[in-house]
């Protein structure tokens, strides 16, 4: 089972100048998936691994990863203090390292940044903690693969009960709720948007800014914002989910503060789409320019 959601949201509003120029990427966009769907074989995959204090799951993720279908695989280590860069070596990842613990949001920035300097067509995010399962990466990739969607997430809702699973009752409702609000403001019907499991296409990564946005956990939701106000296609792969001590799971404080952020995130957002406050943020690099003929 697949969950899909909308090509584009509700989130337009007719007449503005970005929104002639999203209809005009709309269509290069179509005309460049036609032209990825036809060479998907050729495509390069490339697994980013985030990493921070993750030395106890690093190997054993490693080693579950499907590498006959992966091309390249990234760690960022985001100035851990136990043997997470030295195991990675020893896997012969390639390998960088911040200087200090910038954030999870900055350590995606790097991981992005250099998978597309790597040549990466298709990016595939998967935590080095051994939460979701990496033997599904090729179920995450298929649906970019075939020219379907732009971005896959993985999605422990649709893989049977989470609470089964492990996932603390307080966390089940926070994400409900957090779910239901952004689907509400998107327009969209995901079954969640927290989820550490993701694939983009290379355009994805090309045209939203995300150097723009947080260093921290809320990362992962502006960037998803904005993903479905551009107008990029999403869809869901059920993803079965580990919880046990050596996962990296928020505390009670870290979550609250996370879903406040959110919270700050659709309140500008909104603010941005009914055009009372306009933000870089949610504009597509490449509608910000055009070739002269």
């Amino acid at each position: 089972m697949i969950g899909e959601a909308p090509a584009r949201s509700r989130a337009s509003a007719a007449g503005r100048p970005e929104d002639c120029l999203s209809q005009i990427l709309e269509k290069s966009r179509a005309e460049e998936t036609a032209a990825q769907t036809a060479s998907t074989h050729g495509a390069k995959i490339v697994v980013v691994m985030p990493a921070y204090n993750a030395a106890k799951t690093l190997k054993i993720t490693y080693d579950a990863i499907p590498h006959q279908a992966v091309d390249q695989i990234i760690l960022v280590d985001d100035g851990s203090t136990d043997k997470t860069l030295d195991i990675a070596r020893e896997l012969h990842l390639t390998v960088f390292v911040h200087t200090r613990n910038f954030g999870y949001g900055a350590n995606q920035k790097t991981c992005y940044t250099e998978a597309l300097k790597e040549g990466a067509d298709i990016v595939v995010m998967l935590h080095p903690d051994y939460q979701y399962d990496p033997t599904l990466l090729p179920q995450i990739i298929a649906p970019i693969k075939a020219g379907e969607a732009d971005i896959v997430l993985g999605s422990r809702f649709l893989s049977g009960s989470t609470m089964k699973q492990g996932m603390p009752w307080w966390k089940f409702i926070g994400n409900k709720f957090l779910t239901a609000l952004e689907n509400w403001t998107l327009g969209l019907r995901l079954s969640e948007y927290h989820t550490g499991y993701r694939a983009y296409n290379r355009r994805v990564l090309e045209e939203i800014p995300f150097s723009l946005d947080s260093d921290k956990f809320v990362f992962d939701q502006e960037f998803l914002v904005q993903a479905a106000h551009l107008g990029f296609s999403i869809r869901e792969v059920p993803v079965p989910t580990k919880y046990f001590p050596e996962a990296s799971n928020a505390s009670f404080v870290d979550s609250t503060i996370y879903g406040l952020s959110i919270l700050v995130l659709l309140g500008r957002y909104i603010l941005h789409r009914v055009g009372g406050v306009e933000q870089r943020q949610f504009q597509s690099i490449q509608a910000r320019y055009r070739r002269v003929q």
